[in-house]
């Protein structure tokens, strides 16, 4: 049995699961990246290789006071907006091997409340 770091285990979910899905023009993958000081999250077109929309904790205004949630909060529905200036109503969720809570989990609701259904 292998003994992987934390980030090496969340690398192979990440690949295991990129094999799977794939974003296109119509229904792009919506990407999420997480980091100890903040979150960003793209929608990406595989098929030409182009990000259609993106939002990150860093576009966010300096006035911004809150936990890391509500930034994922923020960053969400900053996405799903950016998304519809863009065209795009529908997409397919890449965690990138996070799991599915806290950061990440409040990030995708946010976008579900903007109007991306995924």
């Amino acid at each position: 049995m292998s003994n992987l770091t934390t980030r090496e285990a969340r690398i192979r979910r990440h690949r295991r699961v990129r094999r799977k899905i794939a974003g296109t023009a119509e229904r792009p993958r919506l990407v999420v990246f997480r980091s100890n000081r903040g979150i960003s999250a793209q929608l990406v077109d595989d098929e030409h290789g182009q990000t259609l929309a993106s939002a990150t904790w860093i576009g966010l205004p300096k006035s911004f006071k809150g936990a890391k949630a509500a930034q994922a909060v923020e960053v969400g529905k900053r996405l799903a907006a950016s998304a519809k200036k863009a065209g795009i109503e529908t997409c397919v969720f890449d965690r990138a091997g996070y799991l599915y809570h806290g950061r990440v989990k409040a990030l995708a609701d946010a976008a579900r409340e903007g109007g991306l259904k995924f």
